[in-house]
């Protein structure tokens, strides 16, 4: 079963849907997602899409970017597809993006955004609306262990403006538990990057660190692949063993309030003011991860191009990366 931290002592929202006959959609696993080693075929390896940063709330096409996203994922069939946040707010006019979502028949995962909670909502509500067991949980498939965080959490005395970028000291513990528990190579979804300092985790060195203090009493590297979103960037570091790799929003790249887009005419940005300030990707990017247990991490990225004619990154735009609309496709090794 998922290990939920929030299982614990307490009756939990899992424990509510299921005697309530609501249920949780793809969080019933089998019993066969234990945290058992148990056995598996080990030819298989297992495979996997990943979307992030869609923002449904801001973008006049999320709906058609969500569906083509899941489209390709129940003709590709991977073993599970997972968002890394920055979805959507909990609204009901967002049970449409959420219908989508679900047309995919097998396992869905969520990862909490720092835009999920805007106009006030909570994380519960969020993770209510998702059908999403906790901000951060675990999972295991086909011999492989599966970590989701939760990168929106604020540390007593931070000095951190804006919205919060942090792993919390009742969170680490929990993570170091789960990792010292696992007996399997292990993949670490968060929002935010570890690697990134231009507003990432903020104490992402010392998660890292963690990340290698397990490799090193593991005896192997068991922390093996680490993917974020929000930086709507497109990037890999290999750091001291561990491949971090960025994806790529699904939808644009924030420029600042000073861009001045013309990719679209005036009416359109009346109707979507913020989009002014981007630049949009004309079609939606994803990628599918392919992990085999003979140390091969393989990822198959998709590429668009900027929306409208003659659109460029604007001369001065300053980033660690440069701007692109696509996703890299990658082979590592671990």
């Amino acid at each position: 079963m998922a290990n939920n931290p929030n299982n614990s002592g307490n009756f939990s929202r899992k424990d509510f849907l299921k005697i309530s006959g609501i249920g949780i959609g793809s969080f019933l696993l089998p019993n066969s997602l234990s945290a058992n080693t148990g056995s598996f075929d080990k030819s298989k390896g297992i495979r996997f899409g990943v979307i992030s940063d869609l923002h449904f709330d801001l973008m006049h096409d999320g709906a058609d970017r969500a569906q083509k996203f899941v489209e390709s994922m129940i003709s590709e069939r991977p073993d599970f597809i997972i968002q890394l946040g920055d979805f959507c707010v909990p609204k009901p006019q967002n049970k449409k993006l959420m219908d989508i979502w679900n047309q995919f028949p097998g396992d869905k995962y969520h990862v909490l955004g720092n835009h999920d909670t805007d106009s006030g909502f909570t994380k519960d509500q969020v993770l209510n609306f998702w059908n999403s067991p906790s901000p951060y949980y675990s999972f295991d498939k086909d011999g492989f262990h599966f970590v989701v965080l939760d990168g929106n959490e604020k540390i007593e005395n931070s000095k951190v403006k804006g919205y919060p970028r942090e792993i919390g000291n009742v969170q680490l513990d929990w993570l170091k538990e789960d990792l010292s528990k696992t007996k399997l190579r292990t993949i670490i979804f968060c929002h935010q990057a570890f690697d990134n300092t231009n507003n990432g985790i903020e104490n992402g060195m010392k998660v890292r660190y963690l990340f290698e203090q397990i490799n090193k009493e593991a005896g192997f590297k068991k922390v093996i692949l680490v993917l974020s979103g929000h930086h709507h960037s497109n990037y890999h570091n290999e750091i001291n063993g561990i491949h971090y790799v960025q994806i790529n929003s699904s939808s644009y790249y924030w420029v600042n309030e000073n861009h001045n887009s013309t990719a679209f005419n005036e009416e359109f940005y009346k109707q979507y003011p913020i989009l002014k300030y981007t630049i949009v990707y004309k079609e939606p990017i994803w990628a599918l991860v392919n992990i085999d247990h003979k140390n091969n991490i393989t990822i198959k990225g998709k590429e668009s191009k900027f929306a409208g004619d003659n659109q460029s990154v604007p001369e001065g735009l300053e980033d660690i990366y440069p701007v692109s609309a696509k996703i890299d496709s990658r082979k590592l090794k671990y």
